[in-house]
Order: structure tokens, then sequence, then C-alpha cells
């Protein structure tokens, strides 16, 4: 979840393998003598004493530098009661600091002590098995009436503003399952103001404003899942998939965990999780890697460790049969289906993907080619591996039906194309087209000085090795028709899949 819209990054061959890291090789697979281009980088892995972690990388093409902050804490970190948590600490977190985003923050945290006991106060009422209303309603407005007298002394989007008056551009956010992560590029000249501004932030950051960010995040979720068909059917479909595991809740959350939120739980999660033994920084660009390495130890070394991310424990059980879910919407139909698989540390998870690209990868690809250029029975079709990537997760395949082609009609047409590749292992051929995509993905990859920032932060933050990422691909080179046709035999079972139609409303 982004909190603004997320510059465009280059094509690379990011549509057939995902940007997550990938663990080594498979003693099993022979993969390339040579390493993939990306693991010849020359970066510099710099670690402080409070465990936060550095990965500077000169690129000297243009006086430009790219800065990815990421934590691996998302989403599958959470439980029950605390659900958005990280997205709205992501939001949160651009509202300042003790000395950023106020006029005075002693005048400033006295009221929003006091906001945070009257919500505490009006939660505490609306627990008990018959709320007053008029006691709701008085916390409310009082609640509400405390957050405007403080922020009667909050400077709006100071952050922001100062970062682009020295010249910053993409400031942006995500959240997923698995990460939160912070970036922006900023003129080679202003490097050391991120340095200033990033580490005060980590030590004293001011929540602020919780009750309009909340309204916020209210309305992203409404636009995003509660009015979207893709969202509505999506989140039908994790939510029947998953019965135990994270990955069955959206990022954003649960509405009733979003409606009682508060700062305190928001500045213990930060605390706890978002400290410097979870943080890894890519610095990537026109910079100098002692200098930068000196900036780190001075403004970032007394930065608290915090607690390591605690693991995620919930496994889901074994499918005891077809799961099916209708979504009835005012919209045209869509489809998905989704096949318990595995997690991208998994030795299957290579021929998964390969098997994901041989369906919808490009104009050839047989579902491509069978729903769109043949029976011209859809106007889309996708095939990847999700939701995450650390946990098992699902194969999904999901498609638009063209009218008057029904979402039974596509649902029978997959089934067969995926049938022919159990029956008989794809033409070799097949394989080396998506095979040349991805080497000369190995070399785009590596145009983005912020996209490389995020892949090797990423790496780094998930395996310990900023190389990992580069190593997928060296992964996929290994993958053989018949590896293809094993792993189509094995997880695309009728009695392992998840189907999610959605439907007009008063539809038969």
């Amino acid at each position: 979840m982004s909190r603004l819209p997320v510059p465009p990054l280059p094509a690379a061959a990011l549509a057939l393998i995902p940007l997550l890291p990938t663990p080594p090789p498979l003693a099993a697979q022979t993969p390339p003598p040579s390493p993939a281009p990306g693991e010849r980088l020359p970066v510099v892995r710099h670690v402080l004493g409070n465990g936060m972690t550095f990965l500077i990388l000169p690129r000297r093409q243009a006086p430009i530098v790219s800065l990815v902050v990421h934590y691996p804490v998302g989403s599958v970190n959470e439980h029950l009661g605390n659900t958005g948590i990280a997205h709205v600490l992501e939001h949160m977190l651009f509202k300042g600091s003790r000395q950023i985003g106020t006029t005075d923050h002693s005048l400033e945290a006295p009221l929003l002590a006091a906001a945070d006991a009257t919500r505490d106060s009006l939660l505490a009422e609306l627990a008990r098995p018959a709320p007053d209303t008029a006691r709701v309603r008085h916390l409310t407005d009082a609640t509400a009436a405390l957050e405007d007298r403080a922020g009667a002394h909050a400077v709006p989007n100071e952050y922001d503003r100062i970062l682009s008056a020295a010249g910053a551009r993409g400031l942006n956010a995500t959240t997923s399952y698995e990460a939160t992560r912070y970036f922006v590029e900023l003129p080679a000249n202003r490097l050391e103001l991120w340095f200033v501004l990033e580490s005060d932030r980590m030590r004293n950051p001011v929540f602020r404003g919780l009750g309009t960010e909340l309204d916020v995040v209210h309305e992203e979720r409404r636009m995003r899942l509660e009015t979207s068909p893709g969202g509505l059917l999506r989140t039908a479909l994790l939510a029947t998939a998953f019965q135990v595991h994270p990955y069955g809740v959206p990022v954003i959350g649960h509405a009733s965990d979003l409606e009682h939120l508060t700062r305190r739980q928001v500045a213990g999660y930060f605390r706890d999780y978002y400290g410097a033994r979870n943080a890894v920084v890519a610095v990537v660009g026109d910079v100098d890697p002692e200098q930068v390495a000196e900036w780190a130890e001075f403004h970032f070394g007394s930065v608290p460790a915090g607690s390591p991310v605690p693991p995620v424990l919930a496994r889901e059980p074994e499918q005891a049969g077809e799961r099916r879910v209708t979504v009835e919407f005012d919209a045209e139909p869509r489809l998905t289906i989704a096949w318990r698989a595995v997690s991208g540390l998994h030795e299957d998870a290579p021929a998964l993907s390969m098997l994901a690209s041989l369906l919808t990868a490009g104009r050839t690809a047989r579902l491509y080619r069978r729903l769109i250029t043949l029976d011209r029975s859809a106007i889309h079709v996708g095939a990847h591996l999700g939701p995450g990537f650390a946990h098992p997760g699902l194969f999904i395949v999901n498609t638009v039906p063209k009218s008057p082609h029904t979402p039974l009609e596509l649902e029978q047409s997959i089934y067969q194309e995926i049938n022919k590749i159990k029956d008989n292992p794809p033409n070799p051929a097949d394989l080396v087209r998506i095979k040349n995509q991805i080497r000369a993905g190995d070399y785009r990859r590596l145009s983005s000085n912020l996209e490389l920032g995020m892949q090797i932060a990423e790496s780094e933050a998930a395996f310990g090795d900023w190389r990992e990422t580069f190593r997928l691909s060296r992964r996929l080179l290994g993958v053989t028709p018949a590896d293809v046709q094993s792993v189509a035999v094995k997880y695309l079972k009728p009695g392992a899949r998840t189907v999610a139609t959605m439907v007009r409303k008063g539809s038969p």
C-alpha cells in the first residue's frame, strides 16, 4: 500500500519474476557458471553497532542519490485486533518529529496525551454490551476537539516540504505483507540532509493527526477493496483460501480494527519493530562510501536497536477439497482460481514461476493465445505466485471474460490448457523464449538506481545477503520442461484449489 502514487519503475523482467529476493540455487539444479550481472556490483556493506545495515553502491552517471529504508515488518506480523497497523504507521511517519512538523511540541504534547486518554474512554464505552450513545457521542466530539487543538500547533507536510525544497523527488512509502519501505531521490550534494531528517524521525517520531489519517486510510480501503471489483474479489479469494495464515487478511487491515486503533498502539509497534536492528538502508548513486559510512555512524549510531521481528508461526492446515466463493457486485464478471502452492524459498518455486510465465507472459503464452487470441473469450488473463513470498502461498490465475462469455466457460478452458501441460511437458523452445527475456531483464533491471536500491535492501533484509535477489534468474534458467510438468501435476489439483467468481447483483 502506498501513501502516494508510486513513481514508475523500469519494465525489466519483473513481469516474469517476483521482485522479492530468493535463496541460493538448488543443489539438484546446475546453474550457469558465471554470476548474474547484479552479483558483481561493487556494493559496500556497513553495519552499525546497533545492527542497522547500510548498503552503499557508487554509481556516478548523474549527481543523484536514491535512498531506500527497508523494514522486514508487514501485515503478516500483525494479529486480529491490530490489523492494518503497519500500513497506518507508514502514513504516520510522514507527520514529523518533536522538531519537524510542529510550531511548539511542548504545547502540542499534553493535548495529544489528553486526546489519547479521551479516546481510551471512548473505546471502553464502545466495548460495553450496551454502549451509552450519548456518552459515545460526547467522547467522540471531545476526542476530535482535542485533536484539533493539538493540530493548531502542527505544521502539515513539513517533512515533505523540506526535502522537496532540497530537490527531492519520488518521496514515498509502501507496505506489503512482509515489508515496509520508505524511499526518495535527492541531489548528491544534499545527501546529509536525509541523514539528519531520517535519524530524527527514527528517534523522535510524533504520530500527530491520528484521527485524520485514519479517515484517509478508511477512504483508501474503501477505494481499493470495498468499491473495487478486483479488490473485492481478491479479498474474498484470500479470505477463503487462508483460514489461519495472515495472508488471508488484507494488508490495509480490517475496518473494525482500524476504527479502534490508538496512537499508543502505533507508537509501541514502531518502538518495538522499527528500530535500527531491523532497518536496511540502500544508498545508490553519486556517493563516496567512506563519507556515507561516516554519516551513518554519526547520525544513526545512537538510534535504539528495538526488538527482533516476531516470527510468523501460523501454518495453514491441509485443504480438504475445492473451495468456492461468489461475490455479487455491480460490475462485469471476473474469475480467479488459486491452488495451494509453496513459498518463494521452496525448491519448486522456480518451476512454478516458469509455469506462470508459460501460461500468460506474452501473446504466445498458452492461456493468452487460447482465451484472447483464438477463442476471444477474455479481455485479460494473468498468472503469478502470491500473495507474499516468505510463506506458502498460492498459484493464482485471474481472468476477465469478454461478453457474452462466462466465468464458467473460461474456467473450463483454463483447466484444459493446464491438463495439456500435465499430460505432456512444454516445448523446450517456449522455455527458451522466456529464459531469453529473463537474461535481457538481468541487465535492464540495473538501469534504475531506485529500483536497484529496493532490490538489494529487500534481499539483505530477508536473507542477509544483497546478492540473493540476482540469483533468482539463475534458478529460473535451470528449470526444465519436465520440472514444469512435474509442478503442474503436483500442485494444480482440483482438491487444492479455491475458485472466486464475481457476478452482477441479481444474476442467476
